[in-house]
């Protein structure tokens, strides 16, 4: 696949952006979630601080557009 730069709006649908992460390989997609996590902690340093997820109780419901 050759990069190239897109101003199609189609490109920036999740859709699109799932195909294009699919077309990674493993190595790749871990060099990419590394990268973000360094852009989050270059941006704000306390947010491993904040990363302590907490059970939640009772029931949990997902919505979708349909």
């Amino acid at each position: 696949m050759e990069p190239h730069i897109s101003h199609d709006l189609r490109d920036e649908t999740i859709e699109s952006k799932a195909r294009w992460f699919k077309s990674l390989s493993l190595e790749e997609r871990m060099d990419f979630l590394c990268a973000i996590v360094d852009l989050i902690l270059e941006t704000n340093p306390q947010f491993i601080q904040h990363i302590y997820a907490q059970p939640t109780s009772g029931r949990v419901r997902v919505l979708t557009k349909a």
